[in-house]
């Protein structure tokens, strides 16, 4: 069956442009759109969504609109958003590392690794050339430590001939 046909036999004319539809009887008055907008934005409200603020309402016997029509008006105002107050923190840009060439960089993780019988982990001790991906060192050790960490990398950066300019982890 064709499209204009379908739509005819549904009540439509088929037209790809419908015409607007007429506002319903029950539309808010801009008046009372601005009332509810002034309950949304009182001291009371101003961290609540609107579903809490329809049902803290309806508990006290008053009816203003629906929950969907209170986002609608939020909506228009563009505050669609989270209601509560929270802290402002400014951007900070991430700090980025880039190695130009082998030996710049080094990452390190330490990864659990699972053992023979469940329970049993051990921890491997890994560092990484940033600029290659190769691992310049890596150890396993039966538990996790600042000392262990520490050893390791004096170890890794004594076979390198790098001179570790670092803090203590302990």
């Amino acid at each position: 069956m064709h499209r204009a046909t379908q739509a005819a036999a549904r009540g439509g004319t088929g037209d790809k442009h419908p015409q607007p539809r007429a506002a319903p009887a029950n539309k808010l008055t801009d008046a009372e759109r601005q009332a509810v907008l002034a309950v949304l934005h009182s001291d009371r409200f101003v961290d609540q969504p609107p579903q809490q603020i329809h049902a803290t309402l309806l508990s006290e016997g008053i009816y203003l609109c629906s929950v969907a029509t209170m986002y609608r008006i939020l909506h228009d105002h563009q505050q669609v958003k989270e209601r509560r107050r929270q802290a402002r923190h400014p951007a900070r840009t991430v700090p980025e590392l880039v190695a130009t060439a082998p030996g710049e960089v080094f990452s390190w993780d330490i990864t659990k690794l699972a053992g023979p019988t469940k329970g049993i982990y051990y921890d491997a001790y890994v560092m990484l050339d940033i600029f290659s991906r190769f691992i310049v060192g890596c150890v396993v050790h039966v538990r996790e430590s600042a000392t262990l960490a520490e050893e390791f990398m004096q170890r890794v950066f004594g076979v390198y001939g790098i001179a570790a300019p670092w803090v203590s982890f302990r």
